[in-house]
């Protein structure tokens, strides 16, 4: 005769799809690789260690291609086999592609970045928690459950805390990353405490199984469920810089070594974003009018502090450029967030999801073109300011131009078509969920956002104060610069390809 224990074993044993983990999988086994290496590695070769991590992203990256054929899921109970804890879907390789992406570009940037630096950062580990940071982004959009998504996002967060300090005898780097490591655990404390109330609640941590029990609750554990999930959300919201928990950004942003604030600005957001789309129209749906009304009012803020921030920056201040890209970047999560809390509205969540999606594509790309540019900039003119940027043209005509369209396509301005195409999708699914009152906030905030935008945009091209000096473009930064603008380019010439994406799959 069996025993119980039997029974319950075999409910807990789980499958394994190799093919289905592989992209987060080879990024890890790279980060260690290269950590392990770095101990034989001579310090006149390190490059090698960068260029080792570039290799192993694109292998990742190139790892999504086998993937597209249909979903698959892994690590999935034998008597449930719609509760899994990690789901290849189209959503989660949309996702995936954007991180990896981003991380390649960033990993590009950072070659460069290293050996400028002269030994103020060391590279193996600076190597090592790139990519183990990317490992954990990767991880994220795939997780099917909220311990999983917990664990991916502290594995994306731990790491990205030790890159923004990593600067020898840097007082700036070090204040940013305090800043950001004591204000992102606070807010992953309080998501663990509403994840709690919710396996409180539910009895499961699974989010179709959560979906499914969490609108029977008992009465009585009502107020406790809706409390977990408005808390569950904080840990996300915080790192989509969404207000209030966007001030650790501009220091952070000016502190951290320029390819990780790149990072952080694109990859962080879609690390958030992808968790927020996940706990509330996957797990919580029953509760849109918890989350909905919330994720729409925080929207509308921080759409509006981001423009508001960027608006106020001098050009002649230090760091400006910097700060002017971090202020902006809070703006444009506000944008992200429309469809999300517009899918509480809709009668079609999965478009509106699609509309989040696509616009994150977009805003990945250009950003991180923006950021590339800066880099650029940033060799030569260490204190980085706007005002640097007056006569770019006049010394690198290439760069100015590519920049002048990554900053139109952020501001959503023609000739930059794929801009103008994903404010307009994101302005939609806001109307189509009868949210008309933010449709109009976010049409002010696109108009404000325009000044600073186009302001910096005519600096470009002004007549230098001085007589420009031309300086040799490092191989890395010019490869970033030419893959974010042909891939701007493109989008923009062909922005119905940016449609296959809204079709998610998470429904």
């Amino acid at each position: 005769m069996s025993s119980p224990a039997q029974p319950l074993a075999a409910s807990l044993v789980q499958s394994v799809d190799w093919l289905a983990i592989a992209p987060p999988t080879i990024v890890a086994v790279v980060g260690l690789v290269v950590l392990v290496a770095d101990l034989f590695v001579a310090e006149q070769r390190k490059t090698l260690l960068g260029w080792m991590s570039v290799a192993g992203l694109a292998a990742a990256s190139a790892m999504l291609l086998p993937l597209l054929d249909g979903d698959r899921s892994t690590f999935c109970l034998t008597g449930d086999a719609a509760a899994c804890s990690y789901t290849a879907d189209r959503f989660t390789l949309v996702i995936q592609f954007l991180v990896l992406g981003g991380a390649l570009l960033a990993a590009l940037l950072s070659v460069t970045a290293l050996k400028d630096a002269r030994k103020e950062l060391p590279e193996g580990e600076y190597w090592f928690l790139l990519l183990s940071s990317a490992a954990g982004a990767a991880l994220l959009p795939a997780s099917r459950d909220l311990a999983t998504l917990i664990v991916a996002l502290e594995v994306a967060s731990l790491p990205a805390f030790a890159l923004v300090g990593l600067k020898y005898g840097d007082r700036k780097s070090s204040e940013a990353a305090l800043k950001f490591f004591l204000s992102s655990v606070t807010a992953t404390a309080v998501s663990l405490m509403g994840i709690s109330f919710v396996y409180a609640t539910t009895g499961t941590l699974y989010l179709t199984q959560v979906a499914d029990r969490i609108q029977d609750v008992d009465g009585q554990f009502h107020t406790l469920a809706q409390t977990g999930v408005v808390l569950t959300l904080v840990g996300f919201a915080f790192k989509t810089a969404a207000v209030p928990f966007h001030f650790w950004v501009p220091d952070t942003y000016v502190g951290a070594p320029l390819p990780i604030a790149a990072y952080l600005s694109v990859i962080g957001k879609a690390v958030g974003f992808s968790g927020l789309i996940l706990v509330t129209v996957v797990a919580f749906p029953s509760y849109v009018e918890v989350w909905g009304p919330a994720l729409a009012v925080l929207a509308a803020l921080t759409m509006t502090v981001g423009n508001a921030g960027a608006l106020r920056q001098q050009a002649t201040r230090a760091y400006s450029a910097v700060r002017l890209l971090a202020w902006s970047s809070v703006g444009q999560a506000g944008y992200l967030l429309v469809p999300i809390a517009a899918a509480a509205y809709s009668g079609d969540a999965e478009k509106s999801i699609g509309s989040s999606v696509a616009y994150a594509l977009m805003y990945g790309a250009v950003n991180l073109g923006a950021f590339a540019v800066a880099a650029l900039v940033g060799r030569t003119k260490v204190l980085n300011r706007v005002a640097d940027y007056r006569g770019l043209y006049a010394s690198s005509p290439l760069s100015a131009l590519l920049l002048a369209f990554f900053l139109l396509c952020l501001a959503g301005l023609p000739p930059s078509i794929i801009g103008l195409f994903a404010k307009v999708t994101v302005f939609s699914a806001a109307v189509d969920a009868g949210l008309g009152w933010l449709a109009v906030v976010m049409a002010v905030n696109v108009v404000i956002a325009l000044f600073y935008y186009l302001q910096w945009t005519a600096l470009l091209f002004r007549a230098p104060e001085v007589e420009p000096e031309k300086h040799r473009v490092p191989g890395p930064v010019t490869a970033a610069i030419a893959l974010t603008g042909v891939l701007g380019i493109a989008l923009s010439g062909a922005p119905q390809l940016v449609l296959r994406f809204t079709d998610t799959g998470l429904f």
